[in-house]
């Protein structure tokens, strides 16, 4: 029998003893969706050779630098950083920023999860619940407030609806498809009771896009800035509403029915059980860096997007919504596939309608908030075809999930509306720009016209 005292926790410098009843207390506290998912991804690091330091401060310092660093299957991404800040530096290919800036972005996410995790084993699962509740979306959020700083707002509503149709269509379409195929002979199910507060919130959510969508038809016929105004009040009135909405959902997660959303796991479970690997303040610490060096690439992103752009003949709102959501969030839906694929999901699901759950009634209230207190006038109009996409997303999501039961037919038909979707996106600039050519020829031929004799 294993002994109670066979796991060991590095805590500032000095050693604590984890029972093994502490332990698995710990791990079961954690378990949530997200948490299981982002441990997929991981490696467990080998400190042979960091043991063997004699100076106990440099010995901690380098194994906390393998944990965080190499502990992860995406730490081969990291070089792209440091690529990415010499071509800002050496004033490279703006297009090339984009593309190293949203790479490094990948890792970085990942290891801001597994981060928050660590801190999480110190404050204990509910403080650890509301990290992973406000930073499982980081990413997102710190190039959203970068955007609006910027007064980029378009580049804020796209890319944070994009995250939406991301979770809903092409993660949690791929996790079902994966398993449909990979299981054939086992019948798949999961607990609908989760998916249905998730609909029910998605639902809201999208209540509060559409009335301002219709609020500014109706008010057609009034001025066109006064029906801006009360758009605008009215954005503002439903994005309170929604983050009420989400701290009463936070609420109903982390103590009233905390048990719907914690992930079970089988006695055979291969994944293993999560520990304390750094103390608090280096979890800390590291967290700090981590969100700094977010913060650096998300600006490049942002500075950049419209000179990728163009060199690439690709739209701002498609690169917004098709593109930075399935780099930003690669991390989490490459686990939730992985836990798919073993027929697990209820892991899968919890990541794609929690993420979505979180950008839908956290992230874009909070947008819209931020901007109001910089003076800068964003509304929860996101225009016709976005909002009536993110309504069909919901709607069919809802749909596919209603009986409790999967299949990979579910998960192809969710995929293919990703894909319509963004072909939707792609033609529109196309014929935006046909448009464009075909004004700039007319004025062209006037101005040739006028000229004539």
């Amino acid at each position: 029998m294993a002994s109670q005292t066979e796991a060991w926790l590095l805590e500032n410098g000095s050693v604590k003893c984890l029972t093994k009843e502490n332990r698995q207390g710990h791990g079961r506290s954690l378990r949530t969706a997200h948490n299981m998912s982002s441990s997929s991804l991981r490696i467990k690091s080998d400190l042979t050779l960091v043991s063997k330091v004699q100076f106990p401060c440099l010995r901690n310092f380098l194994a906390h630098l393998q944990e965080v660093l190499l502990g992860t299957k995406l730490s081969v991404l990291f070089p792209a950083i440091p690529l990415a800040v010499l071509a800002q530096s050496y004033a490279f290919g703006r297009p090339w920023i984009f593309a190293l800036s949203l790479l490094g972005l990948t890792p970085l996410a990942e290891r801001v999860s597994f981060l928050t995790e660590q801190i999480a084993y110190f404050t204990g699962p509910t403080v650890g619940g509301l990290l992973n509740a406000t930073c499982g979306n980081a990413t997102e959020m710190i190039i959203a407030i970068l955007a609006l700083t910027k007064g980029k707002i378009e580049v804020v509503k796209y890319s944070l609806l994009g995250s939406v149709l991301s979770n809903l269509l092409l993660v949690l379409g791929t996790s079902l498809f994966s398993a449909g195929i990979a299981n054939l002979s086992t019948h798949q199910i999961f607990d609908r009771r989760q998916a249905d507060v998730n609909s029910l919130m998605l639902m809201l959510s999208f209540l509060c896009h559409l009335l301002p969508l219709l609020f500014g038809y109706a008010a057609a016929t009034t001025s066109a800035v006064a029906a801006a105004a009360s758009t605008l009040h009215l954005s503002r009135a439903s994005s309170i509403v929604m983050l009420l909405a989400y701290i009463a959902y936070l609420v109903f997660q982390l103590w009233t029915h905390r048990q719907l959303f914690e992930a079970q796991e089988d006695e055979n479970d291969d994944v293993p059980v999560e520990e304390a690997v750094i103390g608090f303040w280096s979890a800390f610490a590291w967290l700090v860096g981590m969100t700094l060096l977010i913060a650096l690439l998300s600006e490049y992103v942002v500075n950049t997007i419209e000179e990728a752009s163009t060199t690439w003949d690709l739209s701002v709102s498609f690169l917004s919504i098709i593109l930075l959501p399935i780099v930003g969030n690669a991390a989490e839906h490459a686990g939730a596939i992985i836990f798919a694929l073993k027929n697990k999901l209820d892991i899968s699901l919890g990541v794609a309608l929690g993420s979505a759950t979180q950008i839908a009634l956290f992230v874009i209230p909070l947008c819209v908030i931020v901007a109001w207190t910089m003076g800068v006038d964003m509304d929860l109009n996101f225009n016709l075809m976005e909002t009536a996409s993110l309504g069909l997303a919901i709607i069919t999501t809802a749909f596919a999930l209603q009986d409790g039961t999967s299949h990979y037919i579910k998960g192809l038909v969710l995929l293919l509306c990703y894909v319509i979707i963004a072909a939707c996106f792609y033609v529109s600039n196309a014929q935006k720009q046909d448009d464009n050519n075909i004004l700039n020829l007319g004025i062209q031929s006037r101005r040739i016209l006028l000229k004539s004799p």
